[in-house]
């Protein structure tokens, strides 16, 4: 390779990881609208913890809808620490509309962010398939129920934080996995995503 098809990889590979005006933009409106989604999911929770009763750690089922941010943001965007920026926001937006869960949320958002983050990094930005998108959910669910466990549920016992553990996870592959991943391939299909990555390729 010449030294000037090395810098004009080097200059391609730097754009790649750059956040563009539209890249903030367009993260900011899926923060903001998952925001508000989060707000009526810790709505229902009390609910949920209602029918869960007899056996607490089943609201880890429950706990995935949290960790959508994250990454959806991650997938559409496709840029170093969009997953921790789409789920602060989110989360903020939520603590500003009035979540029950207060400006805690905030400390959660970034946890379950860096989740995602994680695995997107680990990949080094290029892969973006459902296998990542699921280990990434996967991930978020085991960064909120460890700290979920020490923020909120101290009290219970080792079991109990195990198996919270485990059905945090297995929500995280579902509800923050799976379904952020087939929201992008339709919304890729619609065309909207034109000016990403995620919308002109076949791994999305």
């Amino acid at each position: 390779m010449t030294t000037a098809q090395s810098s004009k990889s080097s200059s391609t590979s730097r754009r790649r990881y750059e956040w563009r005006v539209v890249d903030i933009v367009v993260a900011s409106v899926i923060a903001v609208a998952v925001g508000v989604v989060f707000f009526a999911w810790s709505a229902g929770y009390s609910g949920i913890s209602a029918l869960t009763l007899a056996y607490p750690p089943l609201n880890g089922l429950y706990s995935g809808g949290w960790l959508i941010a994250g990454v959806l943001g991650g997938l559409i965007i496709r840029k170093p620490g969009a997953a921790i920026y789409c789920e602060v926001v989110a989360a903020a937006v939520s603590a500003l509309i009035g979540t029950q869960f207060g400006v805690a949320v905030l400390l959660s958002g970034l946890i379950q962010g860096i989740g995602a983050e994680l695995i997107f990094a680990l990949f080094l930005y290029k892969r973006w398939n459902i296998g990542v998108a699921l280990l990434a959910g996967l991930s978020a669910g085991l960064f909120l129920a460890v700290s979920e466990n020490i923020m909120y549920n101290s009290v219970w016992t080792l079991d109990h934080k195990l198996m919270y553990g485990v059905f945090a996870a297995i929500s995280g592959v579902v509800l923050a996995g799976l379904l952020p991943w087939l929201a992008t391939r339709g919304l890729a299909k619609t065309g909207v995503l034109s000016s990403f990555a995620s919308g002109r390729t076949a791994d999305v």
